[in-house]
C-alpha cells in the first residue's frame, strides 16, 4: 500500500506488481527515494484525470531516472480510480509522472504494439481516497507559462508513505 499525503487529504494506492512488475517497481523506487515528496498535481482535467509526480510547486521539473518499458499490454484498463504512467509520444518514455483516471478513459488502453496503439500503462488503483481525488479534479485551473490545466492553488503531494 502506498499513501499519497496531499494538502487535500490522503490517497491510498494498491500497486499491481503481478501485471505491471517493472512499472510498479519504478513507482515504488521513486516513492522510497522521497522523489514525490513536495511535488504537485500539475495537470488537472475534470472528466479526464489528475496528473502529478514531476514538478515542484514552482513548476520546476525534477530530474528523473531512465524511462521504464511500457507495460500497457498487461490487460489493465484506464478506468475510474486506475493509476497509470504519463509519457510523451514515445510509448517507452515514462519516468516518474503518473495520473489517476477520474473517468473511464479506455481510449488510453493498449490496442497494438504500434506508436498509436501502445496506450498508457495502468499499474495500480486507488483503494481509498477517491473523495480526495474528486476534490482535486474540481480545483480551479489555468495556465502557468507553457503549461495548461495547472491548479491555481498548488495541490501538493506533501509526503508518500509505504506500507500503511
Amino acid at each position: 500500500m502506498i499513501t499519497l499525503h496531499t494538502n487535500h487529504g490522503d490517497i491510498k494506492l494498491a500497486l499491481n506488481e503481478e501485471k505491471a512488475p517493472e512499472t510498479a517497481a519504478n513507482f515504488l523506487q521513486y516513492a522510497q527515494e522521497g522523489f514525490y515528496d513536495g511535488t504537485v498535481f500539475h495537470r488537472v482535467i475534470d472528466g479526464f484525470m489528475i496528473q502529478g509526480g514531476g514538478f515542484t510547486a514552482e513548476m520546476q521539473q525534477k530530474p528523473t531516472n531512465a524511462p521504464v518499458k511500457n507495460e500497457a499490454n498487461n490487460g489493465l484498463s484506464n478506468k475510474v480510480g486506475a493509476i497509470a504512467m504519463a509519457r510523451t509520444q514515445d510509448p517507452h518514455s515514462a519516468t516518474a509522472q503518473f495520473f489517476i483516471n477520474v473517468n473511464d478513459n479506455t481510449f488510453l488502453d493498449h490496442k497494438s504494439e504500434s506508436l498509436q496503439g501502445w496506450g498508457y500503462c495502468v499499474f495500480g488503483e486507488v483503494v481509498e481516497g477517491m473523495d480526495v481525488v474528486n476534490k482535486i479534479k474540481n480545483v480551479a485551473t489555468g495556465n502557468h507559462g507553457m503549461h495548461q490545466d495547472v491548479p491555481l492553488e498548488a495541490v501538493v503531494i506533501e509526503k508518500v508513505s509505504i506500507g500503511e
